[in-house]
């Protein structure tokens, strides 16, 4: 793949809700996060941005705030171009190809009231995905939000097994064929890393957020939030 995704960054859109359950619900409820806690946000900076999606839906509702898009995989960065070409660069910036961990050497000290994180940190080892949490904190201003979302591990192999087992039924009953299924899944705990629940929020407050919580759970994917 051109990305670290399951699907190349030109066919992200057509196949991800056949991979992720509630993918869209996972936007909204981040959208509708935000609109709570910084509906006035000067800046918003989209880590793992992906195609843009977020940020498509995210726009209208916000037509204020100034958007930076970041992604470690360019196809997926000119994807987000594509998409957003109509927008004009007064609202939406893109960055150079960077990872989460690597967002201070290009804000080049600017800071965002929001920092959004939708399915990138999983793909990480558990020092890089501290530092990736460190430098989201470190871009954001006093007060600012940071949302992510990810996928998670349960607690128990049990819990792992059957969390897998609902996980491919429900790609087969989405469309998927069983043998995507099956490399799908073969996935988890070798191309992505995912942490609990529990380790999520200790992440979080380690690295200095003071109000952390978890904010949405079905699953196998959770969404996170911590304000600075």
């Amino acid at each position: 793949m051109d990305n670290a995704t399951s699907h190349w960054a030109s066919e992200y859109d057509q196949n991800v809700r056949q991979a992720i359950p509630f993918y869209d619900t996972i936007h909204q409820e981040t959208i509708g996060l935000v609109r709570t806690v910084k509906p006035h946000a000067a800046i918003w900076l989209d880590t793992g941005c992906g195609t843009g999606h977020l940020a498509d839906q995210a726009l209208p509702l916000f037509p204020d705030t100034q958007f930076i898009l970041a992604d470690p995989a360019d196809p997926m960065l000119q994807q987000a171009r594509q998409r957003l070409q109509r927008i004009g660069s007064a609202r939406v910036r893109f960055l150079p190809p960077v990872g989460s961990e690597g967002l201070a050497s290009q804000m080049m000290g600017l800071k965002c009231q929001v920092v959004t994180g939708i399915q990138c940190h999983h793909y990480l080892h558990r020092p890089q995905r501290e530092q990736a949490v460190r430098a989201c904190f470190d871009v954001l201003e006093e007060g600012g939000l940071l949302v992510v979302s990810e996928h998670i591990t349960m607690f128990t192999n049990r819990g792992v097994e059957i969390g897998l087992e609902r996980w491919g039924r429900w790609q087969q009953n989405s469309g998927r064929s069983p043998s995507a299924v099956a490399e799908h899944l073969k996935r988890f705990n070798t191309e992505y890393f995912p942490i609990t629940v529990d380790e999520h929020l200790a992440l979080l407050k380690g690295v200095g957020f003071r109000t952390v919580e978890l904010f949405w759970f079905s699953q196998m994917q959770a969404v996170f939030y911590g304000i600075k």
